[in-house]
């Protein structure tokens, strides 16, 4: 019996979601969600997310910004922009090659 894609499992990784959604500018969590779900389809649970963002900090590829509200936003560093444009590089050659390696099967 065939599987749904969705059945199949998230290829994802909820750090490069993150920083893809950054690189649109600053957001608080609750905006990261939702652009995220828009971007890729899946939303991310809280703890999915402040854990994530927690282990981005701590790289220095995202830093928190001053709030008057309870909402922390985060932004982008110059490291983080680094790291996601290699990451997409990557990406972008995977797709690439598996593209014609289908074209071929």
């Amino acid at each position: 019996m065939r599987k749904k894609i969705s059945e199949l499992g998230r290829f994802t990784n909820p750090s490069l979601l993150i920083l893809s959604s950054l690189a649109g500018g600053p957001k608080h969590g609750y905006a990261m969600i939702q652009d995220i779900e828009e971007l890729s389809g899946i939303r991310l649970e809280v703890g999915t997310l402040y854990g994530a963002l927690t282990r981005l900090e701590e790289q220095g590829w995202i830093e928190p910004l001053e709030s008057t509200d309870r909402k922390r936003p985060y932004r982008l560093t110059a490291l983080g922009l680094s790291v996601l444009q290699e990451q997409l590089a990557t990406m972008q050659q995977i797709l690439k090659i598996s593209l014609q390696r289908l074209a071929n099967a």
